[in-house]
């Protein structure tokens, strides 16, 4: 689960400031207000992490990429090379880490949080190169280990900390290579000491907090009459929620148990997923069935009401297949995931937009085969019924605040600003923004005046005849 971010000199962030990401976190804003650059950040060190060239810093993107962010120059803020593009993430880590220096007796340290920060700048072709990168491995409060790598005046790499001594190996003075990628030293690097192999265990940690990031995007499939599954299991159901039926099929397969809570009855994944559809009031009635027996293809049936025939997903509404793959995708994200949303009340009435915020609750609090599940959701929205639902929850202390965080995005000429909203345990948002979801106000008023206006005019009208 991430717990912190902080991003520089990135498309329309000059700086971000300090980020606390909670289990809920929700990001406000106006449109290209820079909101999604932030996922858009993670989703590139991601497609990095998987990339086969270890020689790449930063994997930007490609047209069979998840994402592509065009060049260096496309993403360092203001387009000039001459900065740095700079991140830092902390995350916790799923269990406890222990790192042994096997040149000391009591050389041991242990933590169960992560920091990364790394400093990019453009090398001599404008590609992206690592100058700096640092880890330091925490107990919750206290730094328990540090890991620096920065180039000196000379561009020569040395690697230093505060709290451990490297060794130098006997003969292998090899200066230090270029890390691969952003986030790992080389092994040729690591044998240059006796007792630097736990860097290994760091570039791990790295790639497993980024393998348990997903992302849903805003546009979604259309529903099909038809869906194909042949037994695989998805990561995800997919930025557009193009799997998302496969996904409930593989949970079932498995035979995957969900609750909502403690002490909440515990439901098979289909029907834990039309459970929440019936809650949302999109549907009566939900099922996803094969067309015949031993058959790879599968329909999905609903029924509006109690008293409704089944029909397929294609032929009601089209917010039931829209509202599906996040609804899916918060509860069938493994444990100790991070789900990243942009816009899941997309075609939703606002009614159900409302509801979804209790959705997104619950999966911060769900279980699974009677454990925590421990999933984070950090969700883009516009809707203030999901704000407006989510402030009763915190009132009525369904998730308290420390699960919870809410920032407002605005622009600030060329530059962004994250503001994070003070939401009191009550409810309130104490640095309400000017002008958060419109002026609302100012239209009550003009309407009011227009209508004033339009009576004088009919009884001056009335009066001329």
């Amino acid at each position: 689960m991430l717990t912190h971010l902080r991003i520089r000199n990135f498309k329309a962030w000059k700086d971000t400031g300090p980020i606390r990401l909670a289990p809920l976190t929700v990001i406000f804003g106006a449109n290209s207000a820079g909101k999604s650059s932030l996922g858009h950040l993670l989703l590139a060190l991601q497609q990095t992490a998987r990339s086969t060239d270890r020689k790449r810093a930063l994997h930007l993107g490609d047209g069979s990429s998840l994402i592509d962010l065009g060049t260096f120059a496309d993403c360092v803020h203001g387009h000039d090379l001459s900065q740095t593009l700079q991140f830092e993430i902390g995350w916790q880590l799923p269990r406890p880490m222990e790192v042994t220096d096997p040149l000391l007796q009591n050389g041991r340290y242990q933590g169960n949080h992560m920091k990364l920060s790394v400093e990019l700048s453009a090398g001599r072709t404008g590609q992206p190169e690592v100058q700096a990168l640092s880890y330091v491995l925490d107990s919750g409060d206290v730094d328990v280990l540090d890991v620096a790598l920065k180039r000196d005046e000379k561009r020569k790499l040395n690697l230093s900390s505060d709290r451990y001594s490297f060794k130098m190996a006997d003969g292998r003075k090899w200066p230090l290579e270029e890390p691969e990628k952003f986030y790992r030293l080389s092994d040729i690097s690591t044998a240059r000491y006796k007792n630097a192999g736990f860097l290994a265990d760091f570039a791990l940690a790295t790639e497993g907090m980024l393998n348990s990031l997903s992302y849903l995007g805003p546009l979604r499939n259309h529903p099909q009459r038809i869906y194909q599954w042949s037994g695989d299991t998805p990561s995800s159901v997919g930025q557009m929620g193009e799997y998302a039926v496969a996904a409930i099929l593989a949970a079932e397969s498995e035979g995957r148990m969900l609750n909502r809570g403690p002490k909440r009855s515990r439901q098979g994944f289909a029907a834990f997923v039309a459970s929440w559809l019936k809650d949302l009031g999109v549907i009566h009635d939900f099922s996803v069935r094969p067309v015949a027996q031993g058959r790879k293809e599968y329909e999905v049936l609903v029924s509006t009401h109690a008293k409704a025939s089944e029909v397929k997903i294609t032929d009601v509404g089209f917010g039931v297949s829209q509202v599906l793959p996040a609804l899916v995708q918060a509860f069938y994200c493994p444990p100790n995931s991070t789900v990243w949303m942009e816009q899941p009340e997309i075609h939703l009435h606002p009614q159900v937009q409302a509801e979804l915020a209790d959705v997104f609750i619950s999966a911060t609090q769900a279980r699974e085969n009677g454990k925590e599940r421990n999933v984070q959701l950090i969700v883009e929205s516009h809707s203030e019924h999901f704000l407006n639902r989510l402030q009763r929850r915190v009132a009525e202390g369904g998730i308290s605040t420390d699960d919870v965080a809410v920032y407002f995005c605005r622009r600030a000429g060329s530059a962004t600003e994250l503001e994070p909203l003070k939401l009191t345990e009550y409810g309130e948002i104490e640095n309400w923004p000017e002008n958060f979801f419109g002026d609302e106000m100012a239209d009550i008023a003009g309407r009011t005046r227009a209508a004033i206006q339009r009576k004088m005019d009919a009884m001056d009208a009335g009066a001329k005849k």
